[in-house]
């Protein structure tokens, strides 16, 4: 759905026929309810614009009260990376709605203080977040390591542990090097994040 603005209005119609057809909402990503499981969450800027990145000290913060948040509707937090317009987390829980409700309100607070700072009332700052349950181990680690990578692949640094604002320097450490390189190699991401809001996939 990221590509609405560039769809003719007859792609646009069969797109919200096929979320209607199948009850998920007609602009925002489905959520479905699994029950206890791990789940890939992930949240971005409005037209990833990157409000989210405006300097080191907001990123700092907004990474310190989104682990916060986290941990209020979350069994455990497996992977983080919060990067300039969006970010990632890999997670168990077991209630995801409530999970989301904790970060739309963390959104809601984000985006009145910020534009505030910025002067700025009015401006939607985030989209919804999407959620994707895991189907399988596999499924899982080549997830950890999109998380991982997310900043390398977007050009901000050019190793996972050169970036401030993820878990990769502490997966680092806890599983060393030459075991995070077989996971990488084991679980390769290839197209991962392709059609991830398909429910379907």
């Amino acid at each position: 759905m990221y590509d609405w603005r560039r769809l003719t209005p007859d792609e646009r119609n069969q797109a919200l026929q096929s979320r209607m057809l199948k009850g998920h909402p007609w602009h925002a990503p489905p959520h479905q309810d699994r029950g206890e499981c791990a789940y890939h969450v992930s949240s971005s800027c409005y037209e990833h614009q990157p409000v989210l990145g405006l300097s080191p000290q907001r990123m700092a913060e907004y990474e310190s009260h989104l682990l916060q948040s986290v941990a209020q509707a979350s069994d455990e937090l497996y992977a983080w990376s919060v990067l300039p317009n969006h970010y990632h987390l890999l997670l168990r829980t077991r209630n995801i709605h409530a999970l989301l409700k904790v970060l739309g309100q963390l959104h809601g607070r984000t985006s009145h203080q910020w534009n505030g700072e910025e002067n700025t009332r009015g401006r939607k700052v985030w989209h919804s977040a999407a959620d994707r349950a895991m189907r399988s181990g596999r499924h899982f680690w080549a997830t950890m390591n999109y998380v991982h990578h997310n900043p390398v692949h977007h050009r901000y640094c050019q190793r996972w542990q050169e970036w401030p604002y993820s878990s990769a320097r502490l997966f680092l450490e806890e599983v060393g090097r030459k075991e995070a390189i077989r996971i990488w190699e084991d679980y390769p991401i290839r197209d991962y994040g392709k059609g991830w809001d398909d429910p379907d996939l």
